[in-house]
């Protein structure tokens, strides 16, 4: 095939996998020219996006076997040639994985992680691997390996992080689902950013064996996906119990028998209970942002919020959660941060044993080398956090949100507990994004589900998304709430500047 166009008769940009594979019976297109056809794609786009690390090298003739398959026996599995780009802290025995970072440019693991396994044995294709900040350690997307990945939007601002360069891959139509990463933000305002739909699991329902580590007790993966549809496809293959993560024992039996696709209902959000997290808009700092652009993001969140009342939800305003500081305060990425990721180096035999060793290198980005040494990482005792109270105190403040959490949502009688993933739009490169405006913790610290949406656009076009936080192991819900949402209001579109390859 030609790879030098994105000619045809199946329309690959905006592609779901419903439509990839009803394409692939039909006989409009095959796993092999998926994958040259989105590769034409990265050739075309990513000088300019600046999103994808690596190509996987042998992404062509795994969908040429399974084109043969596919003529053999049909689809192998709900995902079969579908071409996925990877937050390339996901280990892949056939690529590096490196974090981002040059001192890891030839780190190879001897095996996939458990969820590149789970979405290879169910038929997808590693079409490559994508930027992210260096370690994950911040939230905009710039590495020592890859430099600053942009806003498939506003190649001028931020894409947010750490799983930015999965987000505007796959806002720009350069793969067809991605994954990413999540310890504090990093599947929801990537996705917000970029016009996206991003999911946070559970604790306990996704493995983090092989995902190089940011902190052990916050870390999960989901997908980064353009539609709802999409994001339950995936998330029901990366699901499941995992013998060498034993947290993932919490979310056995957790998956619905008829997996979360069964959930798509256009009429979700009738009959639902929907409360507004009112602490969790405007802006916090005056350093983060002009007070017009948070206005800008409350507004298209209060439309947001209309179109749901409009589509059968009770709105109820607001919802009293614990407080900021009280949800900050359970952080302990300072902890386990070099405790975590020394292990996984162990693990996976890198080119450096431990972070210090990395850290003294001076190959790492400036920025995030900065917050290192900032937030005093390499000052922990890491043998002794069995032992340190400070830390010990903030694990178990943990449980006692979660407890407060859920008890809001039971008195309200909530689905889901609406506010916005980022309080401000993406900022304009080379500002740093404002991490104190980004309301991760109701998730992060607490271990409960929730789902980035497409909410619209603020009047200068800058992309804002909406996050619905839910009840333990309750994504079906989540997933009957977003379709509804998604089918009434149709926010997503694709960016200018990165249409089909003439």
């Amino acid at each position: 095939m030609d790879t030098t166009t994105d000619s045809g008769s199946f329309e690959l940009v905006e592609a779901s996998v419903e439509e990839i594979h009803a394409a692939i019976e039909a006989g409009e297109t095959t796993a092999a020219e998926l994958v040259d056809r989105y590769a034409a794609r990265i050739d075309a786009y990513d000088d300019e996006l600046n999103a994808i690390l690596t190509r996987n090298p042998d992404a062509q003739s795994r969908a040429e076997r399974l084109d043969e398959r596919f003529d053999a026996e049909g689809f192998v599995g709900p995902l079969h040639g579908i071409p996925i780009v990877l937050k390339d802290n996901h280990d892949t025995h056939d690529m590096p994985t490196t974090a981002g970072s040059t001192t890891l440019a030839d780190s190879r693991p001897p095996r996939d992680a458990f969820v590149v396994e789970k979405l290879r044995e169910a038929g997808g294709v590693i079409l490559a691997k994508a930027n992210l900040q260096e370690f994950s350690f911040g939230v905009d997307t710039v590495s020592s390996l890859g430099g600053e990945t942009r806003n498939a939007y506003d190649l001028g601002r931020r894409p947010s992080g750490s799983s930015g360069g999965t987000a505007a891959a796959i806002a720009a139509n350069l793969g067809a689902i991605g994954t990413g990463s999540d310890t504090c933000s990093s599947v929801r305002s990537p996705p917000a950013f970029n016009n996206l739909v991003g999911v946070r699991p559970t604790r306990g329902l996704v493995s983090r064996t092989g995902i190089v580590p940011l902190s052990e007790s916050q870390d999960t993966a989901g997908p980064i996906t353009r539609t709802v549809a999409d994001a339950a496809r995936m998330l029901e293959v990366m699901a499941g119990y995992d013998p060498a993560d034993p947290v993932t024992a919490a979310g056995d039996g957790a998956i619905p028998e008829g997996g979360y696709v069964e959930h798509l209902d256009p009429d979700g959000l009738e009959g639902a209970h929907i409360g507004v997290a009112r602490s969790l808009f405007g802006r916090r700092s005056e350093d983060s942002a002009p007070k017009e652009a948070a206005d800008a993001v409350t507004g298209v969140l209060e439309n947001a919020i209309g179109e749901m009342e409009g589509t059968g939800a009770t709105i109820v305003d607001p919802v009293d959660l614990p407080s900021v500081e009280r949800l900050e305060s359970a952080r302990v990425i300072s902890y386990e941060l070099e405790r975590d990721l020394n292990r996984y180096l162990e693990a996976v035999d890198a080119p450096y044993s431990t972070l210090e060793e990395i850290v003294d290198t001076g190959e790492i980005t400036p920025t995030v080398e900065a917050r290192f040494q900032e937030g005093d990482i390499l000052g922990t005792d890491v043998e002794g956090l069995d032992r340190n109270v400070g830390y010990l105190r903030r694990l178990a403040r943990r449980q006692e949100l979660r407890n407060e959490v859920l008890a809001a949502m039971v008195e309200d009688e909530l689905d889901a507990i609406l506010y916005p993933p980022s309080r401000v739009p993406p900022v304009e490169i080379p500002e740093n994004q404002p991490f104190a405006e980004l309301p991760c913790e109701p998730a992060a610290h607490t271990g409960l589900p929730s789902i980035v949406l497409q909410a619209g656009f603020t009047d200068d076009g800058l992309p804002t998304g909406v996050e619905l936080l839910g009840r333990a192991f309750a994504e079906p819900r989540l997933f009957e709430l977003a379709y509804g949402y998604e089918r009434a209001s149709g926010h997503r579109r694709p960016p200018d500047g990165f249409g089909p390859i003439e």
